[in-house]
This record gives structure tokens, sequence and C-alpha cells, in this order.
């Protein structure tokens, strides 16, 4: 039997509060108080009853350790932010592609990166995106207000660029290297922008380094956590949905990258038989320039490294290895599975109560974001940080995001598969279905959503995980 647990933790709260009374001592004017903007989700179900030792294992919270939010600014940081939020005179335009998580990362770089040149930022452009050709804008899918207000005290955004800047013909940056620092930021633009008045810069994926002062690496956080909430309406058809799969007791969200442009671009073998493969073979080769990382190797070499998604059949033998009841309620995230309803059998065979945001929905709510992926893909961020477990069946920008997202709201359970250590027992016909639940359950141990501080690997973002810049314990 399942029960609700208690919503927020007081300490949690209390750490979002000191947030917000130390921004409105500088700005009290109507600026969200942090401890209401950052969104957060419906609270965790706690279990008694005729549970299994390992079902009760699967459903239960990691411990945070105490860990809360704590994005103590430095006085330094405080006193240059008054001169710096009132800037009029440089204006950073900023263009981010990609699908909403992506551009999520690059709108976080784009105000850390006005900060770091002391310039007033433009609501950021979203460029139309051509895998699925969304041309939802800024405002579409943010609340564009309440992200100027959340940011005022750390930078000035507008929502255009003042009629003095406009000019017939800007020069656009795009040429950016990967991983670059605030240093090397001004030092490549400063002198410009201090001379034109204007910046405009594209493709910043992953071009700002993820190892950044203590201040910056908070404003990442405030601007992920707190800044980027969604638009009105996104927000209140994804509540609505996210209450629907709450209300019926614990669920597990799994972020499932079977779409047919995942397989194109991870250069993988779908499990779904040669009919299959070869069509993506076909439609990879008429699109080379999709296909990432490492070109050189074969599908079974990437599927040994790790690289490939997990399938539907290889998914509900890892959950059902780490103690899931058949009876599960599992949300579905992500776009339309290559193969349909075939694709997803093998998971609905072990758990049947597989639930998509289209079964939750009700009349025509989804209608109106047909066309609209980034929106559609709003909706499953919302319902999949609800969730008691959640857990993304390949690396990426949503897995990461949710990482961190869940870390910063209270370290709910996250289960990341570790593809490179599993995948050769999936392939190991000699071993009991018994000895393989044993091996996963071991190799997953300590990767359940718990504190785990971000060390000083290039990749480690502190987007996913915000100990111990972003949260303290003391």
């Amino acid at each position: 039997m399942i029960s609700p647990s208690s919503p927020l933790s007081p300490f949690l709260l209390a750490s979002l509060s000191s947030i917000a009374k130390d921004y409105s001592n500088n700005f009290p004017d109507d600026e969200p108080t942090l401890s209401t903007s950052a969104m957060v989700p419906l609270p965790p179900h706690g279990f008694y009853g005729n549970l299994s030792e390992e079902e009760r294992e699967f459903w239960q919270q990691p411990d945070g350790e105490g860990y809360h939010p704590c994005l103590d600014f430095s006085l330094e940081y405080r006193k240059s932010s008054v001169r710096i939020s009132k800037q009029r005179r440089k204006f950073l335009v900023v263009v981010v592609s990609g699908g909403l998580n992506q551009q999520r990362n690059q709108i976080v770089d784009a105000v850390v990166i006005a900060r770091v040149l002391e310039a007033a930022l433009v609501v950021p452009v979203l460029q139309v995106n051509r895998i699925w050709g969304d041309e939802s804008e800024f405002s579409d899918i943010f609340d564009v207000e309440h992200f100027k207000k959340t940011l005022q005290a750390d930078v000035r955004i507008v929502t255009s660029l003042p009629s003095t800047h406009l000019v017939a013909k800007q020069s656009v940056e795009n040429q950016i290297p990967f991983h670059v620092s605030p240093t090397w930021i001004r030092a490549r633009f400063l002198q410009q922008l201090n001379e034109e008045g204007l910046l405009i810069l594209k493709g910043l994926d992953s071009k700002l380094s993820k190892s950044l002062p203590p201040d910056l690496q908070k404003l990442r956080c405030k601007v992920a956590f707190h800044a980027l909430r969604f638009s009105t309406p996104i927000r209140e058809l994804g509540n609505q949905m996210a209450r629907r799969m709450w209300i019926e007791g614990p669920y597990v969200a799994i972020h499932l990258r079977l779409e047919k442009d995942v397989w194109i671009r991870t250069g993988c073998h779908t499990g779904l038989g040669p009919k299959y493969d070869n069509i993506i073979a076909r439609d990879r080769e008429s699109h080379p320039d999709f296909l990432t990382d490492k070109l050189n190797m074969s599908n079974a070499a990437r599927r040994l490294a790790g690289l490939c998604p997990l399938n539907a059949l290889e998914v509900a033998r890892f959950l059902k290895a780490l103690g899931a009841p058949s009876n599960a309620r599992i949300y579905v995230a992500g776009g339309d599975p290559f193969g349909g309803t075939y694709a997803l059998q093998p998971l609905v065979e072990e758990f049947p109560n597989i639930v998509t945001k289209q079964m939750l929905s009700r009349g025509d709510e989804l209608s109106p974001y047909t066309n609209r992926p980034s929106v559609l893909a709003a909706i499953d961020y919302i319902v999949s940080l609800s969730s008691d477990v959640f857990m993304p069946s390949h690396g990426g920008n949503m897995g990461r995001a949710l990482q961190g997202h869940r870390a910063y709201v209270g370290h709910r359970k996250h289960i990341k598969p570790n593809k490179r250590m599993m995948i050769p027992f999936f392939e190991d016909m000699s071993i009991s279905e018994e000895e393989f639940s044993s091996i996963i359950q071991k190799l997953h141990k300590n990767s359940k959503g718990q504190p785990e501080q971000r060390t000083k690997r290039i990749d480690r973002d502190v987007l996913a995980y915000p100990v111990p810049e972003c949260m303290c314990n003391h």
C-alpha cells in the first residue's frame, strides 16, 4: 500500500526562503521570491503493507544527507549586480538551437555570458529545429516576465533590442571553441561589445566551460531551477497531467529514447530486426551529418561502449532486475517510438500499466501542440519531475536536466543505467535471471539519486550535479 509523504522538508523550504530574502533586500519591488519561483514536484509517496523487500527497495527514496539549495552569492558579486543590472549601452543577442533541454542549457549559458560581459541580455531567439520543424518562440515555452524578474538582480533582460542598436547588417559570432572560460569570453568579445554596443552569438551548445567560479555556478542553478519557468498554459497542463498520474499512487517515469532520429544519430541497431535496421541505415546514409560521436565504431562496438539507447526489452529486463513490481505504473516520456506499438511491446508485456501524455490528456488538451515537440517535451519534463522514480534509457540533455533538478528539490530517486558495465550481461545467455538481477542490483547500488559531488571532470555540469556549488548541508 502506498501513502503520500510530506511535501517538502521544512529545511528545504527554509533554504529556498533564505535565498529569496537575500535577493529581496536589494530588489524589493515585485520580484517573485525564489522560494515560490522554483519548479517543485509533487511529494514522493511513502509505502506500507505487503510489498516485497525488493519492491520496497525499488520505491525507497535516497538519503539526501541534509543537502538543500543555498545560492549564497558573494558580497563582491552582489555589489557588482547593482551596476550590471542597470546596463543600457551594451546588448547581447543569443540564438539557441536544438530540442527543449538543449535550448535550456544554451539559455543558461547566455545569461552567464551576459553577466561575464556585463551586458544586457535580449530574450533569447529560438531557432527553428531542423529535425522537428518546431517554430515555437521563447514566450511560447517560457514565462518571459518571470524570467526577467527572477534575474533582475543578476543581469538586465530586455524583450527586444532597442532601436538605437538596430543595424542593417550585423555579424554573427558562431565559431566558439568548446569549454571556453570567462577569461576567454572577455578577451574575445569585450572590446567588440564595448565599441559596437551589440554582440550576436550562435551555436553555444557545450561551448561554455562546466568549471566556472562559484558565483557563476550558482547563477547557472538560479537560471535553470528558478528563472526558466514554463509558460502558464504549459505549466497548468503539465501540472494537471502530473496530478492525474500522482493521485493513483507511485509511478516511474522513463525517458524512452526510441525515436527514429535517435537511432539515426547514435548509429545503433534498433533491436527490432533487419527490416527496421535497414530503414535506419538508409536514412543515415542520406544524412551522414546526423551521426554523432565515434564515427569509426561498428554497431556492436557502440553498444558495448554504452553509446546506444536501451530498447524496450532491455528497459523491461532492467526494471524487473531492480525490483520494479509488474503492476508498477510507468509514464513513458519522449517522442513517438520508431516501430510504433511493436517497439514498445516487450515493455508492455512485462509492465502492462504503461501511460503516455496522450493517454493522460482529456478531450483536445494536446491538440494545439500537435506540431510543437518542444511543448510536448516540456509536459514530459513536468510529469517526470514529480515521479517517484525517474530513469533515462539513454544519456541526453533531458536526463541530465532532470537528474540535477530532482537533486535540487530534495534528491528524488534517479536511476542512471550503467550501460557500459551491464550490456555484456544482457548478452550472456548462460546466467539465470536471478543471477542477472543480482548483478544489475550490485552495479546500481550507488546510482539511485543520492547526493553526488560535482568533480572537476570536464563533462560534469553543475546543472546535473548541483552539490556542492548550489547545495549545502550545513
